[in-house]
């Protein structure tokens, strides 16, 4: 990786390491919803992914699903998903 950083240069965070983030929280979050009717919440608790630029990249990465820095709206979903247990 080292060397892949290297020949990339400047470039390489964005080329290199925010695929590599995003395919990871990708990944997360497919084993945690499996199928239609799995509920979940992924929850990113570093700010950047909403203050950086990079940020926006890596959220439209991942599979379709409901996004929001709202801390009410995830509480209302908490609650909905255990209801309907």
């Amino acid at each position: 990786m080292s060397a892949r950083r290297d020949a990339y240069g400047k470039s390489a965070f964005t080329a290199i390491d925010i695929p590599i983030a995003a395919t990871k929280l990708a990944q997360a979050a497919g084993r945690l919803i499996r199928t239609q009717t799995d509920k979940g919440v992924v929850a990113v608790l570093d700010p950047r992914l909403v203050t950086k630029g990079y940020g926006k990249s890596i959220i439209e990465m991942l599979p379709p699903m409901e996004f929001t820095n709202n801390q009410e709206r995830a509480k209302e979903f908490l609650a909905y998903a255990v209801k309907s247990r």
